[in-house]
């Protein structure tokens, strides 16, 4: 009994009493974030954010009406995949892999339980899909111009010196200057706090701009959340939530085949428009059909092809020279690869990738990424280049 005492006043006590200082130190320098970030991820098992934690966070509701299926090609069933692609696929935990050809579905397939209802995180893949709906706005009349100043939305930046001449396409083009730290695994973090914090608006108009705006690319989740934030407050005075507007603008008229789920702040006032919207593999790959088609869809044009261009083609300006030009307006790119492409890229290896001289979209969900022998000529992740050529021989492989 004396030996118990002993411990618990010498071990137990100064280890709780070590507990509190660290818990409340959280609590005063604002990260008390942190509990909840490591009751989602170490407590679960994880390190990092997964795909299926959506569940863990309040959503809003983007709703499926008059759902159109995939047409399959006439072969669909004799369609295989490369032992190289399959062996990679097994290997990095891939739950969906789906091939579409000419405007129809030539494979698909899902693993480890999932199926073709399941809804996965789509992670940085829907920052593509905040600049549709930015650009949407635009041709709609709610935002003036895709280079509105962003002092019109974000007034608390009115006196910044470097604000004052950013606009809304820094932002999709990220090269606003914004401060911000892209990390998806040390817990002290603004992305970790975007992702597991209270109020995601407080957090982010509580950040600085630190350079000038326009001339240099530099990947950041924060210049997407502040156009998110933008978006939200030109919508609101017209009836819409970023997602009602997904729903009305692309959601509803692409015919998806089922709902989608936007993951939302602590706060549950805006929606995580760098990440977090939840959805099919087969409804992702319509945004990669919508993009190859310029816009169109079944005769409807949802977005002008112009603006269609201005995503997808590489922003020199923000590269230097001999530097590889990778991005465009919230669409990662590689059209000087020798089979060129573009895509929608997300944490984890989520994918939606455009073959435009293949009219091929390749999607791939899963729980990790991939890390390859990287193939000459590609600029990107290895992952990126080894589905693009193992795509390409499976294609060629129909022909012969």
């Amino acid at each position: 009994m004396v030996v118990l005492k002993t411990l618990f006043k010498w071990i137990v006590l100064p280890i709780l009493a070590l507990l509190i200082i660290i818990s409340l130190s959280l609590v005063v320098t604002g990260n008390a974030y942190i509990f909840r970030g490591l009751q989602l991820t170490y407590l679960k098992g994880e390190n990092t954010a997964n795909i299926d934690d959506y569940v863990d966070f309040d959503n809003r509701t983007i709703r499926a009406k008059n759902p159109i299926e995939w047409e399959k090609v006439a072969n669909f069933e004799q369609v295989k995949l490369t032992p190289t692609l399959q062996n990679a696929l097994d290997t990095d935990e891939t739950v969906a892999f789906a091939i579409i050809k000419d405007g129809k579905l030539l494979y698909e397939n899902y693993w480890q339980g999932y199926g073709a209802d399941s809804h996965t995180n789509s992670f940085s893949m829907a920052k593509t899909v905040t600049t549709l709906l930015y650009l949407k706005a635009v041709e709609d009349g709610y935002i003036s111009s895709i280079d509105e100043p962003i002092t019109k939305w974000l007034p608390e930046y009115a006196d910044d010196k470097y604000a004052q001449n950013c606009t809304l396409a820094d932002f999709s083009a990220m090269t606003s200057g914004y401060d911000w730290t892209e990390d998806y695994y040390f817990p002290i973090n603004p992305t970790a706090e975007s992702y597991y914090g209270h109020d995601l608006v407080k957090q982010m108009v509580n950040r600085d701009f630190v350079e000038e705006c326009g001339s240099q690319f530099e990947y950041s989740s924060g210049d997407t959340q502040m156009l998110g934030i933008a978006l939200s407050r030109a919508l609101a005075p017209h009836g819409y939530t970023i997602s009602s507007y997904l729903e009305e603008k692309f959601w509803q008229p692409l015919g998806m085949q089922g709902d989608a789920y936007w993951s939302l702040d602590g706060a549950s006032s805006i929606e995580k428009v760098y990440c977090c919207l939840n959805a099919s593999a087969l409804d992702f790959a319509k945004f990669g059909q919508l993009l190859l088609n310029g816009g169109e869809w079944q005769g409807e044009q949802l977005l002008s092809k112009a603006h269609v261009d201005f995503m997808i083609t590489p922003n020199v300006d923000a590269f230097a020279d001999g530097q590889a030009q990778v991005y465009g307006h919230s669409v990662w790119t590689d059209m000087d690869a020798p089979i060129p492409f573009y895509a929608m890229l997300g944490h984890l290896g989520q994918r939606v990738l455009v073959l435009p001289e293949e009219n091929v979209i390749i999607v791939r969900l899963g729980k990790q990424k991939g890390f390859p022998t990287p193939v000459e000529g590609f600029h990107l992740e290895p992952d990126l280049s080894q589905y693009v050529t193992e795509v390409k021989t499976i294609l060629d492989s129909l022909v012969e």
